[in-house]
């Protein structure tokens, strides 16, 4: 059985840090995949950033290149997303998901992600 679990969160001023972290139970694919969603009240969830456990290969969505690094260690089957340069546009319910990169192919946002979390708040304010 796959679980997520992600910590973390917290309420910071515009311009501070946080570190979130998604711990899972096991990875059930040789290519598996982490990604980081968020989503705001009235706003679709948005892709974030994924990586590799295996290869290490990141991605970064547009918004966050440069202020949000994604890494692991697979010691602890633990993904961290450490994120600076808070914004209050930051501000969302972030979960981190599990899925499969395809045969070939690269992780990534738009992959099909099965597992998922149950999410940590972040909030950042003005």
């Amino acid at each position: 059985q796959v679980q997520l679990v992600e910590s973390g969160g917290g309420s910071v001023q515009a311009g501070g840090s946080l570190r979130l972290s998604c711990a899972a139970s096991v990875y059930p694919y040789s290519r598996a995949c982490i990604g980081w969603f968020r989503q705001a009240p009235g706003k679709e969830r948005e892709g974030v950033a994924a990586i590799s456990p295996g290869s290490g290969i990141t991605y970064y969505a547009d918004s966050v290149k440069g202020r949000f690094t994604i890494s692991r260690d697979n010691a602890k089957n633990t993904v961290y997303m450490q994120m600076n340069v808070l914004k209050p546009e930051d501000t969302a319910m972030y979960y981190c998901a599990l899925g499969r990169a395809p045969y070939g192919g690269s992780c990534s946002l738009s992959i099909d992600f099965g597992y998922w979390g149950q999410g940590t708040q972040v909030t950042v304010s003005s």
